[in-house]
């Protein structure tokens, strides 16, 4: 019968160890998932930063087009009138 006793204390000596890596295991998948959180909130961050300088920079792009819209306009006014008046 010595390998009964032998059998029943390494049993939860066995179990204490699959506990502690199991523990240790959460512990480092937890540590994981919060760096991971951490740069999803740096990238949203980031990401938030450029979407207001591109936002800042189509605002102060917009009246190129327009400018050269009227531009254009008053060029071709300016040539009929031209050639209206010869």
């Amino acid at each position: 019968m010595p390998g009964t006793d032998t059998g029943s204390v390494s049993i939860p000596l066995e179990l204490e160890r699959l506990r502690r890596s199991v523990d240790v295991g959460f512990a480092t998948t937890r540590g994981d998932l919060a760096l991971l959180l951490q740069r999803a909130d740096q990238t949203d961050k980031t990401l938030s930063e450029h979407e207001d300088r591109l936002d800042t920079l189509e605002r102060a792009r917009w009246p190129l087009p327009s400018l050269a819209a009227i531009t254009s306009c008053t060029a071709l006014a300016v040539t009929l009138w031209q050639a209206g008046g010869r």
